[in-house]
């Protein structure tokens, strides 16, 4: 997500309430052998989203099957989900917001299905052993909702004149689809999405095809072989013009751009392979079997985010910085997860740091200097980077410039060399998997052979600005 100093309040977060589900337990079936399962918590403790999320099981596949109508904006979808159990399980839950569900099965056998809030919980005919992989069908229909953030941006599945963009940053997800929406369980994914064929259907990943179906519709299938949080899966729907071609050497691109927007289609294609093979060059190989860009015409969505291979960006918020911050959320945020959204400054501060690299390596602006105007801006202040006081303040300024000044001191505290060792090798030792705070500081220390308490204490933890910026 990009953090755009113009506007009034730095960026945005959404604080869902999600309701207490009270689970009871009692009627359960013992499973073979007297061993009685427990119902999966309903939230992973997150510090800042406690509720999002879900215990007892890990997903590893997504096949969402949706049919869109523009008219009435209605959503009718069926979410096979693939998991394995992580303890013995009586009941679980999935986080849908809104949305009603028509049945629901586990195993091809009939689940009892309750709803508390944004909760979905699911009892198997037959209790789940640690270990089992099981598979979930959910079939649920409705007009989906979006989420309404605490400084008025939105997010979810938001509905357009001609058709709906779906985003889903932080919980946003839960709005079109059932599923354990917190970053920490990644899962591959396939959405089909059926529209009316006169417009552009896009989602994450590859499009492995598109064939007409009753009624003047279109079926489109999109396939992210990836793991990917819930949060940067994507749904694009509506007029687009679209574009393909490759980006280094083979990774298939497709870009997207609102057709009154010629200007960034040209831009795109101009620049987007230029600037993927700039970043694969300083933090390694990237990280998707494909790449893209979706640019959308102003009104629908006020912020730019970096949806897995296929970023998103409003008209007014498309220029080369943003899509260079965009795009290197791919390999820090989208390949290398936050383990909480506490982690979040390992997303946004590398993306800003990577518009300070830059704008040195390709407009002469020292990236000292950059570090320079983030000192002296008080916002950046706040609150230290790696512990945002609240929800609220997970996308504040301190998040993305401070964050960004955490890795200008490392830079100067180790050398470029070593610096730029330590930025390819955390893309490679945690690619497509998930890595905290506390995880970045080791890896750090052990590529520099030595504590950098120093930098930690001030720049990571500090509660207050230095004398002087060093």
């Amino acid at each position: 997500m990009t953090y755009v100093k113009r506007v009034p309040y730095v960026k945005r977060v959404t604080y869902v309430t999600l309701a207490v589900l009270v689970l009871v337990t009692g009627g359960c079936t013992p499973m073979a052998g007297g061993v009685q399962g427990t119902p999966g918590a309903s939230g992973v403790q997150d510090p800042y989203f406690p509720r999002l999320g879900n215990g007892g099981y890990d997903v590893s596949h997504y096949a969402l099957d949706l049919a869109f109508d523009p008219a009435s904006g209605r959503l009718d979808g069926t979410a096979r989900i693939t998991a394995r159990a992580t303890q013995d399980l009586s009941a679980f839950n999935l986080d849908l917001a809104g949305l009603t569900v028509a049945k629901a099965t586990v195993d091809g056998a009939p689940a009892a299905a309750n709803r508390a809030g944004d909760e979905l919980t699911l009892r198997p005919r037959d209790e789940l052993r640690r270990g089992d992989e099981f598979t979930v069908t959910v079939d649920y229909s409705g007009v989906p909702e979006p989420l309404t953030d605490p400084d008025g941006s939105t997010e979810g599945w938001l509905n357009s004149a001609d058709g709906a963009l779906a985003v889903g940053e932080p919980a946003g997800s839960m709005t079109w689809f059932p599923g354990n929406h917190h970053p920490s369980d990644k899962a591959s994914y396939e959405i089909a999405l059926t529209a009316p064929s006169r417009l552009t259907a896009l989602s994450n990943g590859v499009r492995v095809s598109a064939a007409p179906v009753s009624g003047d519709r279109t079926r489109t299938v999109w396939r992210q072989s990836e793991p990917m949080a819930s949060y940067l899966a994507t749904v694009m729907i509506g007029r687009y013009e679209t574009t393909t071609g490759t980006a280094l050497g083979d990774v298939p691109v497709v870009t997207a751009v609102d057709p009154s927007l010629t200007a960034a289609t040209a831009a795109l294609r101009a620049e987007l392979p230029a600037l993927l093979a700039d970043q694969r060059d300083r933090y390694g190989p990237y990280p998707f079997g494909a790449a893209g860009a979706v640019v959308t015409a102003d009104g629908l969505l006020g912020y730019a985010l970096e949806t897995q291979t296929r970023p998103v960006f409003p008209a007014s918020s498309f220029d080369r910085t943003t899509l260079v911050h965009e795009l290197a959320h791919q390999w820090f945020g989208n390949s290398v997860t936050p383990e909480s959204w506490q982690d979040i400054w390992l997303n946004e501060g590398f993306a800003t740091y990577a518009e300070w690299r830059y704008a040195e390596d390709h407009e002469d602006v020292p990236a000292r200097s950059a570090f320079e105007d983030a000192f002296a801006d008080e916002a950046n202040w706040a609150f230290p980077p790696a512990d945002p006081p609240a929800a609220e303040n997970l996308f504040g300024a301190p998040v993305y410039q401070r964050g960004a000044m955490v890795l200008h001191k490392v830079r100067e505290a180790v050398g470029d060399e070593v610096f730029d060792e330590l930025l390819r090798g955390w893309a490679a030792k945690y690619r497509h998997a998930n890595a905290s705070t506390e995880d970045f500081t080791a890896y750090a220390e052990t590529v520099a052979g030595r504590d950098l308490d120093a930098v930690w204490d001030v720049w990571l933890y500090g509660e207050e600005r230095p004398a002087n910026p060093g």
